[in-house]
């Protein structure tokens, strides 16, 4: 009798073990976790990024120094919430003898973000939030000093602050996105409140590979004077998955208004060879 009582504590101790277990595993909360909860959409191009890109045909080149993290992550079950911080610059420099990189105008753009996602073994759906500032300035080298002028107009401040929700879904390896971007203040005025966009990447992750190949494309609808359309488009490999840590190499072509603050009015189209660093 006394050996049965034995077997049914130690079998109900298991069981409670089991659940709190469970529970721990599952229902849960982490500040400064290691892993971001959504991964930066690959072609949206004002996501965090640590390389170079060369621009084929021109003497240009962009440096990106930036990174996002996530502060704090809640994930209960197949669900995770968390809040986080973006901060990063992207550079236009150029390419000059000696071995020199004048750099012509620089942004910069911090902010905090929100996000939530559901998922099982082969989806997931979710949405990012992000409240953002960008400040962008020309730098000595874009002043001739041959002329003593500055090479494309004089240096003006440029500023906005914005809203932008990104909902998205995906399936295996294959995102798909949808974004609106609310600019409640702008630095010159002029420039249209909304920005419109569509976007996916797709990552093909196979185990028999030292790499993963992707594919990315992003349409961003805007207004300066009139709406027009910018088109980014990547694609390239990654030395390990999606969302670890590696390296990428890859191939970009941006059209339609400049992504440069100060150069906001022009229109540019342009292809680039890149290296990222993904951390």
């Amino acid at each position: 009798m006394v050996k049965k009582l034995f077997i049914i504590l130690l079998l109900s101790i298991i069981s409670v073990s089991a659940q709190v277990t469970t529970t721990v595993i599952y229902r849960y909360s982490e500040w400064f976790p290691k892993d971001l909860n959504i991964q930066p959409f690959t072609a949206n191009f004002l996501e965090p990024r640590a390389g170079f890109s060369f621009f084929l045909g021109k003497k240009n080149l962009r440096l990106d120094i930036g990174t996002s993290e996530d502060l704090y992550q809640m994930i209960d079950s197949n669900k995770v919430f968390s809040f986080g911080a973006d901060v990063f610059t992207y550079t236009r420099l150029r390419s000059t003898k000696e071995f020199k990189f004048p750099v012509e105008t620089v942004d910069y753009l911090f902010g905090l973000n929100v996000g939530y996602k559901i998922f099982d073994d082969n989806s997931e759906y979710g949405a990012r939030l992000r409240v953002s500032h960008i400040s962008a300035h020309l730098v000595d080298g874009q002043f001739d000093l041959n002329s003593y002028q500055w090479r494309d107009g004089t240096p003006f401040v440029f500023s906005r602050e914005y809203i932008e929700l990104m909902p998205y879904y995906k399936y295996n390896e294959l995102r798909m996105y949808a974004g609106l971007t609310y600019l409640f203040h702008t630095t010159p005025p002029g420039i249209g409140k909304g920005i419109f966009q569509l976007g996916f990447d797709y990552f093909y992750e196979n185990v028999n590979l030292p790499f993963t190949p992707f594919a990315a494309y992003d349409f961003k609808l805007s207004k300066v004077n009139k709406y027009k359309g910018n088109n980014t488009i990547f694609a390239g490999i990654k030395f390990d998955n999606l969302s670890s840590k590696g390296l990428s190499i890859y191939y970009s072509y941006i059209s339609g208004y400049s992504v440069h603050g100060e150069l906001f009015y022009k229109t540019e189209n342009y292809s680039s060879i890149g290296i990222n660093l993904d951390f």
